[in-house]
């Protein structure tokens, strides 16, 4: 049977997300056979052509999604009272959010403090206020822009103290100024990172980049080197249908 383990792949690894051996179908399609991988880098960037894998992979990581068999192993909480280990920014903001204030959509990510409605409400607005965001709190999610919804789903996983991040096209409906920022406050943020994105100057600098190609790991390595080989598969790929037309 499938299973989402909160204990670690093998001595030593506690603080490492890992898959191992998952198998995912979805119709008559396999996703992923027999796909084994540790994530432990501080940060990850997941690169492929529309398809790959990318988004499923961080279905199975958050339990979205379960396997047909193999396992996804999570760190222990230290806690009862922990955040969940892993958060998500979903690439369409308007499948994420749900309720109609920011103030409200941050305080679903204290769920698991336990807090009254009136503790989240106040722990919201000062944590928005240290971030020069206090007239963000009561704001209609319809009243603000794609790339500022994008913004409050950030702010939901940082408010939420998760240890690993999962940015599925993040920058997607950022404008330049947006991306810009976004990529300064990952830059900053202590947690570990993991980015899906077609844009491979967000995720040519970092420590790993993920090459997927239709479910399996085509390339694993430091980010340049491995955007740079699938760049060069894209140029071949084009110039193949160039020379068939």
């Amino acid at each position: 049977m499938p299973t989402l383990f909160t204990t670690p792949l093998t001595p030593g690894l506690v603080a490492h997300i890992a898959l191992e051996a998952v198998n995912l179908q979805r119709g008559n399609t396999w996703v992923f056979e027999s796909l084994s991988l540790q994530f432990a880098e501080h940060r990850i960037g997941l690169i492929g052509d529309n398809g790959a894998g990318k988004s499923s992979l961080f279905r199975l990581i958050c339990g979205l999604d379960q396997p047909q068999s193999g396992h996804v192993y999570l760190p222990p909480a230290a806690s009862e009272d922990a955040a969940p280990w892993v958060g998500m920014m979903f690439q369409n903001s308007d499948e994420q959010i749900i309720f109609p204030t920011v103030e409200e959509e941050l305080a679903l990510s204290l769920r698991h403090l336990r807090l009254s409605r009136a503790e989240a409400q106040t722990h919201v607005r000062t944590w928005l206020a240290t971030r020069g965001l206090a007239d963000w709190a009561p704001r209609a999610i319809g009243s603000l822009s794609q790339g500022q919804r994008q913004h409050v789903c950030w702010l939901a996983l940082l408010i939420g103290a998760h240890h690993t991040l999962l940015l599925d096209e993040p920058f997607a409906s950022l404008d330049l100024p947006g991306q810009a920022l976004l990529r300064q406050e990952m830059a900053a943020a202590p947690q570990q990172i993991i980015v899906s994105t077609h844009v491979l100057d967000h995720v040519r600098h970092f420590e790993r980049v993920i090459w997927l190609d239709r479910g399996h790991v085509r390339a694993d390595g430091p980010g340049a080197q491995v955007c740079a080989q699938y760049e060069a598969d894209v140029a071949t790929r084009a110039a193949h249908a160039i020379n068939k037309t």
